[in-house]
């Protein structure tokens, strides 16, 4: 029987991406990277900030050869500065994510992020979402980041569940694949940041959250 689930949350809870895509082009301003749209963020968000950044250096830019540590380190604070400063600007939740959640009181429930604890937090309790999680893990919470199970891991350890009674919902492969080493079903949502071809590894897809509600009985049989 389901006892725990465990949400990613860009692209799965909430859609973070223009707020994101803003800190990332204040970010990179001043070492002349072209300024990146919203799809584009989309399709790189997943990894980590750090990792993102580090992809954004091009092949034959002067910093792929020297200083990419100091343009690594300078851009992730610039981006931290920006973005701890506009976290809601047009951050909002997914349809019909809080009336949803709000019917899964049977459940215990946690959120796994690649992005930062503090920031995960102050993004959920801003939207009127925290209140719904027992546990949020970022990326700064344990020693490795999704797609490694051990975030997947300490949540089941801490929340005193066994890998059979709990199931994973995310919108990335990074999710998948978190969730498939640590022993853990995953649903994968279509409406967020990857196609539907990116998330074929899943146990499950729906189209949109309150799916949640018709496809969660169907597990716990």
């Amino acid at each position: 029987m389901i006892k725990l689930l465990i949400f990613d949350l860009d692209g799965t809870l909430v859609d973070t991406s223009v707020d994101i895509t803003n800190a990332i082009n204040y970010a990179v301003e001043p070492f002349g990277v072209e300024p990146l749209s919203v799809e584009t963020v989309k399709s790189m968000v997943g990894s980590g900030i750090t990792k993102l950044i580090e992809g954004l250096i091009p092949p034959q830019s002067p910093l792929a050869k020297e200083g990419r540590e100091d343009f690594r380190d300078e851009t992730v604070r610039r981006f931290l500065e920006y973005y701890s400063k506009h976290l809601l600007d047009n951050t909002r939740p997914y349809l019909q994510v809080k009336e949803t959640l709000s019917k899964l009181y049977n459940f215990k429930k946690a959120v796994i992020s690649n992005k930062r604890e503090s920031l995960s937090k102050e993004v959920l309790e801003g939207l009127g979402l925290l209140e719904f999680f027992a546990l949020v893990l970022g990326s700064d919470s344990v020693p490795e980041r999704k797609p490694s199970p051990v975030p997947v891991l300490e949540v089941l350890k801490r929340l005193g569940v066994s890998k059979y009674e709990a199931v994973m919902i995310g919108d990335s492969n990074y999710d998948i694949g978190s969730a498939h080493a640590a022993g853990v079903k995953i649903i994968a949502v279509t409406y967020g940041y990857r196609s539907r071809d990116v998330l074929k590894d899943a146990d499950f897809m729906i189209d949109n959250f309150k799916e949640l509600l018709d496809i969660l009985p169907q597990l716990r049989t």
